[in-house]
């Protein structure tokens, strides 16, 4: 156990030397002096940003940049499904803020304290810097139990999102600061299952029944939209870049809101030159690498992608936390690196492992798609990910 508090969960990063560890409660961010050698913190907790506190969405991504020295990111969601406060820039909800912490004196201020970043983003619980021009992706959870016009369309909308929020390297971006819609716009997805629609997949449309001052016209020229757009309800977690920047790692939770389950998967997009290769509208950017061998049993036998972590190899592990386990993607080739390695989906590979109970079946059962130049394994079970990026400092 590194640190012992029953009010940490989610948020978790190290120094880019390693000598301090972040991590955050719905509340606050903290700071540790830490050892990397031993895995132990050293010293007491330094209260960083506070102010956060919010009930449904309550998870605190951090981002320590590394191009800009000295900035951590914070996202943070929104109070409930539909937040009308998020209409409201002094909340602070559903927000995400860069923060100097070069020399913190006093704990900032998450309402009134920080550079905005981007606003009416619902829930973004992940973030990061593509590594070649230090553009800022997040990923968005979308709303649930979508109406329009009084018509249930959440089966299939709204899309979840990939959001472009601009850059800390001080390169000028119109998207850094904006709002991307929440709560009153979203993207669509099954655009045809959206009625009096006559956009595309991934343009917004207003919420409910249009009028004259939220409208699909307003929702379009005045909201920023996203760069990609995702199957409603996969509940993207994290987002992780390759180092050359050509790929962008995300793992999908999985769905509660849907009749059919989609998501419980990790999946690659393609980069070039700081941007997705597929166009904004395009329902297919998404290369699935390992998924469910069959999602009708999701989500009590399957297992929940959450967070995702390098190695110094090139290894990528991804944990599970319905099942407790923590699982290694690795390539045959390449001394087991897939940081360079472009994911094949030639064939797939189904695989049954244990359960962190220890007993097998197919609760945490996969397939992954790494084709003949990869495979997938279960690392450790009932571990955090905590656990995974203090050990994969020593790996």
């Amino acid at each position: 156990m590194v640190v012992s508090d029953s009010d940490l969960n989610h948020g978790i990063t190290l120094s880019h030397d390693g000598s301090t560890l972040y991590a955050s409660s719905p509340e606050a961010v903290f700071a540790w002096p830490y050892d990397a050698m031993s895995a132990r913190t050293t010293g007491d907790s330094m209260t960083i940003v506070n102010n956060m506190t919010t009930s449904d969405h309550t998870t605190r991504t951090l981002l320590l940049s590394k191009k800009a020295n000295g900035t951590l990111v914070i996202t943070r969601g929104s109070t409930s499904n539909i937040d009308p406060q998020a209409e409201d820039l002094n909340t602070g909800h559903s927000q995400i803020k860069s923060f100097d912490i070069s020399n913190v004196k006093r704990p900032y201020d998450f309402n009134a304290d920080g550079k905005l970043l981007g606003w009416g983003v619902r829930n973004d619980v992940g973030i990061d810097e593509e590594p070649t021009g230090g553009g800022l992706y997040s990923v968005e959870n979308s709303v649930d139990q979508l109406t329009r016009e009084d018509k249930d369309i959440h089966q299939n909308n709204p899309g979840e999102k990939m959001n472009f929020l601009g850059y800390l390297n001080g390169t000028q971006s119109p998207n850094q600061g904006g709002n991307f819609g929440y709560p009153s716009c979203f993207a669509a997805w099954d655009a045809q299952a959206v009625p009096n629609f006559n956009g595309q997949t991934g343009m917004q449309f207003a919420i409910g029944t249009p009028n004259a001052t939220n409208n699909d016209t307003t929702c379009q020229n005045e909201k920023i939209a996203p760069r990609l757009v995702f199957q409603a309800h996969m509940a993207p977690l994290t987002i992780l870049f390759n180092d050359k920047g050509t790929e962008g790692w995300v793992t999908f939770h999985g769905s509660w809101d849907r009749t059919d389950p989609v998501g419980y998967k990790v999946s690659v997009v393609q980069f070039a030159d700081g941007s997705p290769v597929e166009p904004s509208t395009s329902n297919t950017a998404l290369q699935d690498i390992v998924t469910n061998p069959d999602n009708s049993q999701c989500p009590g036998k399957c297992f929940r992608p959450a967070g995702l972590a390098w190695d110094s190899s090139g290894r990528l592990f991804f944990t599970s936390d319905a099942s407790g386990e923590v699982y290694v993607i690795t390539s045959k080739a390449n001394n087991g690196s897939v940081n360079d390695a472009m994911p094949s989906a030639s064939q797939s590979i189904s695989s049954q492992t244990s359960s962190s109970s220890g007993a097998s079946g197919t609760s945490a059962g996969s397939s992954n798609s790494l084709g003949s130049s990869g495979q997938v394994a279960k690392a450790w079970g009932a571990v955090g990910l905590a656990t995974l990026v203090a050990a994969l400092l020593l790996i």
